[in-house]
């Protein structure tokens, strides 16, 4: 039995200055503390925070919180407007990346292109994105959406930072022939694309591959739906003890990835299920060879 983890996978940049900058804001700052929305898309370190009291909200005016940490997916501007008219402090927790595709958002808009932003309707990335578009921006989660928008002389496409790819090349190649001029923003993040590349390299090489991560993450259902296409024994599990025997049945060479929200620990709680599963597995041959 072989264990292989994919390179690059676990907690990216974005989501560990997320996480440390709410573990200092709640050792400095008085009162309660919140994060709109939940501050990364893992249940396990949701838990962990909530564990130091800081707890999550829905709504920019829901609670008494002294104290609003935005997630490092961002928000919209009227949210921030929203916050600063209850006189609630804001900490800033917003990933520098998804920063960058705001700001490029917002320079769109005021240049009065109309703005396509490739990615999933309901995340809060796209959410905050089309805020920023000042009703300028639509989202488009796939081609066969794109191939049905009127033809328009101009056209600028970008995309939420954790999206696939070839998804954003398909939406592009299907706006090519609606649009006269169409201006091309790849916005999805290095670590994104390294990490979805190294998966996908592992599915070929492996029996069986688990990604790792939570059910709302984006980033980690993509790196599923990838690796599902090459490897059609993967598993998408949020943590180790989800692993079953059934699973591994008839596999040598086992792959594990996580998404941008998965801490390392989880992987490695993963491999040491899976060993664990093996020598179970192994001491029950033996007795029955023996009873035999």
């Amino acid at each position: 039995m072989d264990i292989k983890i994919a390179d690059k996978c676990g907690l990216c940049y974005g989501v560990k200055r997320a996480l440390q900058i709410a573990r200092d804001t709640r050792k400095s700052h008085e009162g309660t503390v919140v994060t709109l929305g939940h501050l990364i898309h893992n249940p396990q370190v949701i838990a962990d925070l909530e564990e130091q009291k800081v707890f999550s909200i829905e709504s920019p005016g829901e609670g008494t919180a002294s104290t609003v940490i935005i997630r490092s997916h961002g928000v919209s501007p009227d949210i921030y407007e929203k916050l600063r008219r209850r006189n609630i402090q804001i900490v800033d927790a917003t990933c520098p990346i998804v920063k960058k595709i705001q700001q490029q958002v917002e320079t769109l808009s005021a240049a009065g292109e109309e703005i396509i932003i490739v990615g999933d309707r309901t995340h809060p990335e796209s959410e905050g994105l089309i805020g920023y578009s000042r009703g300028r921006g639509i989202i488009i989660e796939n081609a066969e959406q794109a191939a049905t928008l009127p033809l328009r002389k101009r056209r600028a496409v970008l995309a939420q930072s954790t999206q696939d790819l070839d998804c954003l090349r398909a939406v592009v190649s299907a706006l090519l022939v609606r649009t006269e001029e169409l201006q091309v923003f790849n916005t999805i993040c290095e670590s994104t694309q390294t990490r979805q590349k190294a998966t996908c390299e592992l599915a070929k090489e492996v029996d069986t591959l688990f990604i790792i991560g939570g059910k709302k993450s984006s980033n980690t259902n993509k790196l599923y739906n990838l690796s599902k296409k090459i490897q059609p024994n993967t598993y998408f599990i949020e943590s180790a003890d989800q692993i079953t025997l059934e699973m591994l049945k008839n596999s040598r060479k086992i792959g594990l990835s996580g998404g941008a929200s998965t801490p390392p620990e989880a992987i490695q709680e993963a491999a040491v299920r899976i060993q664990t599963c093996f020598a179970y597995q192994n001491h029950q041959e033996k007795n029955v060879q023996c009873q035999s």
